[in-house]
Formats: C-alpha cells, structure tokens, sequence
C-alpha cells in the first residue's frame, strides 16, 4: 500500500497589490514613534529581504472558505476521483473567514463544512473538520491523512489550506507587506497496487517555551487607533533564528527516517515566508550533509504571491507539478522534500516520492 497526492489545484485571487501600493501608508514602530526614513527605503529594503514584488488579495465577497473550496474543485477534477466518496475534508487556516471591512474570525460552522456544503457532497460518512497548526498546518492535515488510511479509517482524504491574511493586518506595521490570500488543496488516497511512491517518512515538532509567541495578535502600533481590533503580529528577527534553526534538522530528520539519500532530492519545498530565510534554510539543510544546494533544487512563488500561510506550499506544489513554474518541474519516482514553519512555534516536513 502507497498512500499518495492523487491530484491537486490552487485558487490565486486576482487582484494583485504591488510594493508602490504601500507608498502611502503610515508606517510606526511598535511603540507608535514614525520611522525616520522614507517608505521608498522601507520597501526596497523589504524587497531585498523577502523577495516580495507584488501579492494577491481576494475579491471582496470572497472568503477563505470561498478560495477553499475553489481549490477543492480543482484537486477533485484533477484527481477524477468521485467527490462522494472522500471520507474526510481537513481545512487548514489561521483566522476562518473574515468578512471585508471586519476583523472578526468567524468558524461557525467550521470552513472544512463549509466547503463540503459548498461542493454539494451528500455523504454523512465524510467527516469535516478545521486545522490550526500555524503555516505549517496543510503539511500536519496531509500527515493526519496518511495516519487515517494506515489505520484503515479512510481511502481518500481531502486536504486545503486557505486564508486571507490581507483581512488580518495593522495597516501601520510594516510587515503588512508580506501578508496574502490564496489556497491550495490535494487529495491524499491509498492505492493499493504495491508502488514506492508516495509518503515515504514525516516529521512534527512544536517547540512553544519562550518561542510560543514569536506570532501574536496584538493591539495596532497606531495609538490613537480607537478601535480594540487585534492584527496579526511577528517577532521577524527571533522567527528568521529559529527557523533556520531547527526546520533544517528537521529535513534531515524526516530525510534520514525514509532511508533516502540527500543525493536523490529533486526539490525542497518551503513555506513561502521570505525568501532570504527560506535560502538560508536550504543552505543549512545541505550544510548538514556536507553539500551546496543544487541550481532550482528550490521553488519559489514568493516574488509574486506573497505569504499565503497554509496556502503556500500546496499553491507552490501544484504549479510545479503542472509546469506552470519556470525552470522547475517534477516527474514520476522523484523524491521531494515538503518543510514548513509557523506559530507556535510548529515545525514539519514529509519525504515524498512522486
């Protein structure tokens, strides 16, 4: 028995915000003072750090369930699989569906209902239910599945990750600029030929000591902001340490738990965060082993996308696997690496082989 990606699909919103759209914005440090230079060197400098040239937002009267389930629509027909027969639906976001002009989460009913509902499945046996582990919480919802078929509770398993980050920031802080929208789903399914692809080995790790609230929500930088709306917050410096500390040995970990050489990798896949940090991570991972990284052994979407959270990965895997990602592409018996970090602080990777 292999247990594998049987199909896959993303939703990318539309509407693109470019770095000059921030031009305007009243960027304060996080005890309310004004910085003392221009936004024209705020934004170069957070270009040369993250790689961020532009990001997507969603439409309006759209929701992260909304992008959700556009990416379901999208995994299911890729896949051919009957939508009737998925035994489970595991949505993994952040801050449920936030409707525009709000800051209020809302996940009543949970958005793994709302999706089902929405992709008109009438069968009770398949189960709906949320996912809140950080970033990495798509990555942690395909290892669940993979533990519901070995244990012969499902054969097919439905797994996004989506949010909308653009609804969740202080407009005066200027890591406002990372944040996107998006989604990305797969369907996870047991074949039962006898095969060496699949999910070959995984590895989890939550390390909440003092790294607990390295992401927060917290109160605006702008005091004289009336409202007691809570946005997204980040300690950028302590995350970019602790990531590229410990996702590495995670890699190897996960890599060395497969039985799979480093010399067989074909491409690591990242969460997309920030670049720098992501290069970083792929450096120390190779350093391990005594290597360099390999010419594209990394994909990135960053640039044009943005930070996505949960949707990162499963956008970025499904542009490769369909060749709509220049330089980069992945065919069958190709081992891949899936790593990802996030609140918590919550770490993980997969060994795949495709």
């Amino acid at each position: 028995m292999s247990i594998c990606i049987t199909g896959s699909g993303s939703y990318i919103p539309e509407i693109i915000k470019k770095n000059q759209d921030f031009l305007s914005n009243t960027f304060l440090n996080s005890d309310g003072s004004i910085f003392n230079i221009s936004n024209e060197v705020i934004i170069k400098k957070f270009n040369s750090i993250t790689g961020i040239e532009e990001r997507r937002y969603a439409k309006n009267h759209y929701n992260a369930s909304d992008l959700a389930f556009f990416a379901a629509e999208n995994a299911i027909e890729d896949s051919k699989i009957d939508r009737e027969t998925l035994d489970y639906i595991i949505v993994a976001h952040n801050f449920g569906d936030v409707k525009f002009g709000t800051k209020q989460s809302d996940s009543l009913p949970s958005l793994a209902n709302r999706v089902k509902y929405k992709l008109g499945i009438k069968n009770p046996d398949c189960v709906c239910y949320d996912l809140i582990f950080g970033c990495p919480g798509w990555l942690e919802g395909v290892i669940q599945a993979q533990a519901f078929i070995k244990a012969s509770m499902a054969k097919k398993c439905l797994v996004i990750g989506a949010d909308t980050l653009s609804r969740t920031y202080d407009n005066n802080d200027r890591d406002s600029m990372i944040y996107s929208d998006g989604a990305g789903a797969t369907i996870i399914e047991k074949k039962s030929k006898i095969s060496n692809n699949g999910i070959l080995s995984h590895k989890s790790c939550s390390f909440s000591s003092e790294e607990t609230f390295y992401l927060f929500c917290g109160e605006s930088f702008n005091s004289k902001e009336k409202s007691k709306d809570i946005y997204i917050k980040m300690n950028g410096r302590k995350i970019y340490e602790f990531a590229i500390s410990h996702v590495p040995e995670a890699l190897k970990s996960c890599l060395e738990k497969s039985g799979k050489s480093i010399n067989d990798v074909k491409k690591v896949f990242l969460h997309q965060a920030n670049e720098k940090m992501d290069e970083a991570i792929v450096s120390r991972f190779y350093n391990l082993f005594d290597l360099t990284p390999p010419n594209y052994v990394m994909p990135m979407s960053i640039g044009k996308l943005g930070n996505s959270s949960v949707a990162t990965i499963p956008t970025l895997y499904d542009l490769v696997i369909k060749n709509k990602l220049e330089n980069h592409n992945i065919k069958k018996g190709d081992i891949i690496l899936f790593g990802s970090v996030g609140a918590g602080m919550n770490v993980n990777a997969i060994t795949y082989q495709v």
